[in-house]
């Protein structure tokens, strides 16, 4: 009889549960270890666009600040898409946005 013995990763399928604040707002996720640092970028980014906004336009409020910086981003990865034709950037884009909506409407 042959047996074999696989090196087993303890992290390798262990979800890591986090909070991000975007707005004042925190949102619970459960992510893979290797991307916390990425989402955690994303999420200071979001946050920082969106103080600049606030800073230039007093009248408005945190969803248009909210919809402003996401209009700027995706029009930026529409660029880089047909300048690359990235495919696999937008894919990551869309199960990441595909992750907010289920969570959004779990609330």
């Amino acid at each position: 009889m042959y047996c074999s013995f696989k090196q087993i990763d303890p992290f390798m399928d262990e979800k890591l549960s986090i909070r991000i604040n975007i707005i004042d707002r925190y949102y619970p996720l459960k992510i893979d270890r290797k991307d916390e640092e990425k989402i955690r970028k994303a999420g200071k980014i979001i946050n920082e666009k969106v103080l600049q906004y606030k800073q230039k336009y007093s009248d408005k409020d945190a969803q248009d600040f909210l919809a402003m910086a996401s209009l700027q981003y995706v029009t930026r990865l529409i660029d880089l898409e047909e300048q690359e034709n990235s495919s696999a950037l937008l894919d990551s884009i869309r199960e990441l946005n595909e992750e907010i909506e289920v969570y959004l409407r779990e609330e």
